[in-house]
């Protein structure tokens, strides 16, 4: 039986790639209808990108991935990679980490995909910090995310308007066995599974699938489709007042959970936190988790020209973090996320 691994296992590096083509504020307002003050004040957008007409989720991974590894390592170094990007990628049913894999030459590298929705990269930290401690042959793990999630989005639909900040993009994180700076400490997360089917693309799947194929029949023979039918292929949510009403009173109590049980289990105290690596969020729902664990907004970075870039966020915020210079050796660094479904999660990591 093999030992358990007990050295460092740290982040080696951090890579991102953002679409060259921007979407403002301005531009959602002309599309939604929604004034612009609102779209920058109350949505917390001033702009986002936007992925181009035949630039895919696993094309934006490769460069997110590149960018990670340049000068570091060569794709034939990687032992494994593990995709926790959007569901919604190049195919549907179809494996995109081997496609990134390919794309990249990391000829040697075994694959899989993480998929829970946008709390996976803190949850995928700490699946690679374990799969590290328990597999000798792995050094070098190479976590991907991307997202084109805006194609979903209809500015029409004022059901998905908490959806109007999805930006796209990828980022990609190095996480090195043996690496001593930047050590992955621990994890905490929640599900409250009562919200599991409150968005969805209900479109797609096997609850609407004979429904589906039926309107396809109707639609082909010239007749009335069936009431009720699904048709609809775009992010949706079912009842959004209810969702609203059930999950604002447990979500700010619950990202505050995660991060405090993620730094105890990392021998830390709850104000000891130096930078929080957030996801997309309100400025003043931001503000009242900093005020929670006595920081300020400079320990932390507002993603107001991102949007939300799927499970890439906190990868974002720690590699903008770190060209602003607001993290130093010795910090206590904390990557937050969370996902519809709904699922907190939280990892916490020594920085330097």
């Amino acid at each position: 039986m093999a030992l358990l691994f007990q050295g460092p296992i740290g982040i080696r590096s951090i890579g991102v790639y953002y679409p060259e083509n921007i979407e403002t504020s301005v531009d959602i307002a002309n599309q939604s209808g929604i004034p612009e003050e609102v779209i920058r004040e109350k949505f917390g957008i001033e702009s986002k990108h936007k992925a181009a007409i035949g630039e895919t989720v696993s094309d934006m991974c490769v460069k997110a991935a590149q960018d990670c590894i340049r000068g570091v390592i060569k794709p034939e170094d990687i032992d494994l990679i593990i995709y926790h990007g959007s569901e919604y990628r190049d195919y549907y049913l179809y494996n995109c980490s081997a496609h990134i894999q390919h794309k990249l030459g990391a000829v040697h590298a075994k694959t899989f995909e993480v998929h829970n929705l946008c709390s996976s990269g803190a949850l995928s930290l700490q699946l690679t910090k374990s799969l590290i401690t328990t597999q000798p042959e792995l050094k070098n793990v190479l976590l991907v995310v991307g997202t084109r999630e805006s194609d979903l989005v209809d500015y029409k639909n004022s059901r998905a308007r908490f959806m109007f900040n999805f930006g796209d993009g990828a980022a990609a994180c190095l996480v090195q066995k043996g690496y001593e700076k930047n050590q992955i400490l621990e994890t905490e997360m929640i599900t409250d599974g009562r919200f599991a089917a409150d968005v969805a693309v209900y479109g797609v799947g096997n609850v609407n699938y004979h429904k589906n194929k039926i309107v396809d029949k109707c639609l082909q023979n010239g007749e009335a489709a069936e009431e009720g039918s699904i048709g609809y292929y775009g992010l949706d949510v079912a009842d959004p007042e209810n969702m609203k009403v059930n999950l604002d009173p447990i979500s700010l109590p619950n990202f505050c959970k995660v991060i405090a049980r993620a730094v105890e289990k990392s021998g830390y105290g709850k104000n000891e936190i130096n930078f929080l690596a957030p996801i997309f969020m309100k400025k003043s729902i931001l503000g009242d988790i900093l005020g929670e664990f006595g920081m300020t907004e400079n320990q932390s970075f507002i993603l107001k020209n991102f949007g939300h870039v799927q499970s890439a966020d906190a990868y974002i915020a720690v590699r903008e973090a770190l060209k602003l210079g607001k993290l130093k050796d010795g910090d206590l660094v904390v990557m937050l996320g969370a996902g519809t479904g709904y699922s907190w999660a939280a990892t916490a990591v020594r920085w330097g």
